[in-house]
C-alpha cells in the first residue's frame, strides 16, 4: 500500500498559525532532539489521527496547547489531510476532518468536524483493500473479526517502549486483545489466507448449514416412509373390513402393486361400499334422504349468509360515501351566498375582493355544488334497493335455518329410535376417517417418493463443499505460510549481520503464535526474551520490521503501509553525560556505540533505496548528524535543540522554563 507521511500539523488554541512538521517521501527522515522536546509524542499523534480508539498523546504541554492534531498522507488517490480534535478530559473523540486533493492546503483554523473516526476507518480500510469478511464465520470473537487498517499499525510503529523490548515485538502486542487479533491476521497479512479463502470459508459455512437441514429433512422422510411401508398391509386389511375391497381380495406382495391398490381405494367412491338400501329398514332410507337434504340446505344457508355480509359492507361504504358528499355540499354552499353579493355590472362590488376572475371562481363553486346536489339526490335510491335485497336474503336465511334445524331434529330422532341406523352411521363415520387417514398417508408416501430430488440436492451440496474444502485446504495454507516465513526469515538473516547483533550468522525463526523470534544457535533455540543485551533486542526488532516491509513491498497491492517509524532506537547505547553536566544536548559517545547506531541508520537508508521510493522511514532520536550524517537517503527533517514539537511562543511563561 502506497502510504507516506508528508506533514504532521498541530493547531493551537490561540490564533497562532498551525505548526507544520514536514517529512520527505521515500527516504529516512530523522528528527533529532534533546529530551522533553516532544519526540515520543509523534507516534501517538500520528496514531490518533489515523483513527485509533484511544488517545495516547501525552498529557501536559502538548494536549493543553493544541486544539486539533493532523497528518497529511500521500496515497494513490492523492493527498489526504486527517485532523482530529484534542479530546479534553475524554479518552478520545470521534470528531475528525478529512480534506482531499492532489495537494492539500492546510487550513489556518479548524472550526468544526466534517466527518467521524468511524468514517475515516472505513476510508483507510478501503485504501488498504482489506476484506469485509471475518476469519471465522461461526465466531463472534473480536479476535476473529474482519481485518482493519488499525491492525496494520502493528507492522508500522516501533515506539520507545517497543523498539528494543525483549518481550514485545509488535506495536500494542502487549495487550491480550491486540495479541490475539494479530495472531489471527498474520496468515492473511502474509497472504497464506487470501480474501478468496475467507469468502470460501463463509460460503462453506453456509453450505454446511444448508446440508444439515437437507439431511434432516431426508431422514424425516425416510423414517416416515419406512414406518408407512410397515403399515401398508394393515391398511389393506382394514379396507376389506369396511367393504372397500372384496372379501376375496388377494393382498399383493410387490410394493408398487400395494401402492396402486391403496390409491384405487382412495379414488373410489366411498358410497359404493355402503350396504344396499334394500336390506335396511325404512328408517335408513329416510336417514339417507335427510343427510342429503341437510347438506343441500346447509350450503344454501351459507350462501345467503355470505351475501348478507357482502351487502352490509356495501351499505357501510355507501353511508361513508354519502357522508363525504354532504360534507362537500356544506362546504360549497357558501357559493350561493357569494352569488347573492354579485350585483351585475358593478366592477367595484364586494366580490372583487377575491381578485381578478372572482366572478368566474364563484360560478365554478356554484356548478360544483349543483353536481354534488344531484349525486346526493340519486344516492338514497341505491340504499333503498340494497335494503330491499337485505330483507329478502334475511328472510331466505331464516327459512333455510328453520328447515336445517328441523332436519337435524328428525335425524336425531331416527338415530335414537333405530339401532341399525346408529350402527350404520357409526360405521360410515369410521370408514370416512379411515379413508382420510389413508389419503394423508399416501400424500406422505408421495413426499417420501420425491426424496430422490432431495438426495440430488444433497449430492450437489456435498460436491460444492468438497470443492470449497480444496480451495481452503489447511495444508495448502500452511505451505504458503511456511514459504512466506522462510522468505522473511531469510531476509532477516541477511540483515542481522549489518547490525550490532551478538550472533550475526545464527538463523532466525519468526514465531507467529508467540509474536516474537527465535535465534537458532547450534542445538539451542532461544526466544528473544531469553537473549541478553539491548543491542541484540534492537537488532532483531529493526531487522525483522525491515524484512517484513521487504516482503510486503514485493507483493502487488499489499495492505500494510510502506511506512516505518522508530522512536529512540539508540536508547540501548544511550551516552553517559559528563559528571556534573546536566545539559541535555551534551553527549559523550563511545566509538563502538556510535558505530553501532550508525549501522542502524545505514541499514535503514539501504532499505529505502532498495524499495525504490515506496518505503518511508522516520526516526525520532537523540543522535544528531555527527552520528548518521553523510549516509545515503538519510535526511534531517528537523532538529529540536533550541525548539520543540510545540512552538515556544504557544506556551505560557511558566511552561517555557
Amino acid at each position: 500500500m502506497y502510504f507516506q507521511l508528508r506533514k504532521l500539523i498541530l493547531w493551537p488554541r490561540t490564533d497562532e498559525k498551525p505548526r507544520e512538521l514536514d517529512f520527505h517521501p521515500g527516504v529516512v527522515n530523522v528528527i533529532s532532539g534533546a529530551s522533553k522536546t516532544g519526540k515520543s509524542a509523534v507516534i501517538p499523534i500520528i496514531d490518533y489521527c489515523l483513527a485509533s480508539d484511544k488517545c495516547a498523546i501525552p498529557v501536559g504541554v502538548i494536549r493543553e496547547n493544541c486544539s486539533w492534531f493532523g497528518v497529511v498522507i500521500d496515497t494513490v488517490e492523492g493527498q489526504k489531510l486527517l485532523a482530529r480534535r484534542e479530546p479534553g478530559d475524554q479518552q478520545s473523540t470521534g470528531d475528525m476532518v478529512l480534506i482531499e486533493g492532489d495537494v492539500v492546503e492546510i487550513p489556518h483554523r479548524i472550526e468544526d468536524k466534517d466527518t467521524t473516526q468511524k468514517n475515516v476507518k472505513k476510508m483507510l480500510d478501503r485504501l488498504a483493500g482489506l476484506t469485509n469478511l471475518g476469519f471465522d464465520p461461526d465466531s463472534e470473537s473480536a479476535a476473529q473479526s474482519r481485518p482493519s487498517f488499525r491492525d496494520l499499525m502493528a507492522f508500522t510503529f516501533q515506539p520507545q517502549n517497543i523498539v528494543a523490548n525483549p518481550d514485545v515485538m509488535f506495536f500494542k502486542a502487549d495487550t491480550s486483545e491486540h495479541r490475539d487479533k494479530l495472531k489471527t491476521i498474520f496468515p492473511y497479512i502474509l497472504q497464506a489466507v487470501t480474501a478468496d479463502v475467507l469468502q470460501a470459508r463463509h460460503e462453506l459455512d453456509r453450505l454446511n448449514r444448508l446440508l444439515r437441514r437437507r439431511e434432516a429433512d431426508l431422514r424425516a422422510l425416510v423414517t416416515a416412509g419406512n414406518a408407512w411401508r410397515l403399515e401398508a398391509t394393515s391398511w389393506l386389511r382394514q379396507a376389506i373390513e369396511f367393504g372397500l375391497l372384496p372379501p376375496d381380495q388377494i393382498i399383493p406382495t410387490e410394493w408398487p402393486d400395494i401402492v396402486d391398490l391403496l390409491r384405487g381405494i382412495v379414488a373410489a367412491n366411498s358410497e359404493a361400499a355402503h350396504p344396499t338400501i334394500a336390506g335396511i329398514d325404512a328408517a335408513l332410507v329416510r336417514l339417507k334422504e335427510l343427510r342429503d337434504e341437510e347438506t343441500k340446505v346447509a350450503r344454501e344457508l351459507t350462501q345467503r349468509r355470505q351475501r348478507l355480509t357482502e351487502l352490509r359492507r356495501l351499505i357501510e361504504s355507501s353511508d361513508v360515501y354519502g357522508s363525504a358528499l354532504r360534507i362537500q355540499r356544506d362546504r360549497l354552499s357558501i357559493s350561493e351566498w357569494l352569488k347573492q353579493l354579485l350585483p351585475d355590472g358593478r366592477p367595484e362590488d364586494a366580490i372583487a375582493l377575491l381578485g381578478e376572475g372572482g366572478r368566474e371562481k364563484v360560478e365554478q363553486l356554484s356548478d360544483a355544488l349543483a353536481a354534488i346536489e344531484v349525486r346526493l339526490r340519486t344516492h338514497p335510491s341505491v340504499s333503498d334497493t340494497l335494503d330491499k335485497e337485505i330483507l329478502r336474503l334475511r328472510a331466505d336465511a331464516e327459512t333455510f335455518l328453520v328447515r336445517l334445524n328441523e332436519i337435524k331434529r328428525e335425524i336425531g330422532l331416527l338415530e335414537r329410535n333405530s339401532q341399525q341406523a346408529k350402527q350404520a352411521i357409526d360405521r360410515f363415520d369410521r370408514m370416512e376417517r379411515f379413508l382420510g387417514r389413508l389419503e394423508q398417508a399416501l400424500e406422505l408416501y408421495d413426499k417420501t417418493d420425491q426424496s430422490a430430488g432431495l438426495r440430488q440436492q444433497i449430492d450437489a451440496l456435498k460436491a460444492q463443499i468438497a470443492e470449497l474444502q480444496r480451495r481452503i485446504s489447511e495444508s495448502e495454507i500452511q505451505r504458503k505460510l511456511r514459504n512466506a516465513l522462510d522468505s522473511i526469515e531469510a531476509t532477516t538473516g541477511r540483515l542481522i549481520p549489518q547490525l550490532d547483533a551478538e550472533w550475526p550468522d545464527a538463523p532466525v525463526r519468526l514465531m507467529i503464535q508467540d509474536l516474537t523470534v527465535k535465534v537458532i544457535r547450534g542445538t539451542r533455540d532461544d526466544y528473544l526474551w531469553e537473549i541478553g543485551s539491548g543491542a541484540n533486542w534492537l537488532a532483531y526488532h529493526v531487522a525483522l520490521t525491515l524484512a517484513l516491509q521487504t516482503f510486503f513491498l514485493a507483493l502487488p497491492h499489499h495492505p500494510v503501509p510502506g511506512l516505518l517509524i522508530y522512536d529512540q532506537p539508540s536508547q540501548v547505547y544511550f551516552p553517559r553525560r559528563a559528571a556534573g553536566d546536566d545539559r541535555a544536548d551534551l553527549i559523550s559517545w563511545r566509538d563502538q556505540d556510535v558505530e553501532a547506531v550508525r549501522k542502524v541508520f545505514a541499514l535503514l537508508g539501504e532499505q529505502v533505496v532498495a524499495a525504490s521510493g515506496r518505503l518511508q522511514v522516520i526516526v525520532l532520536d537523540h543522535a544528531d548528524e555527527d552520528v548518521w550524517g553523510g549516509l545515503d537517503h538519510v535526511v534531517l527533517a528537523e532538529q529540536w535543540r533550541d525548539h520543540a514539537l510545540v512552538p515556544l511562543d504557544w506556551l505560557e511563561p511558566d511552561e517555557q522554563e
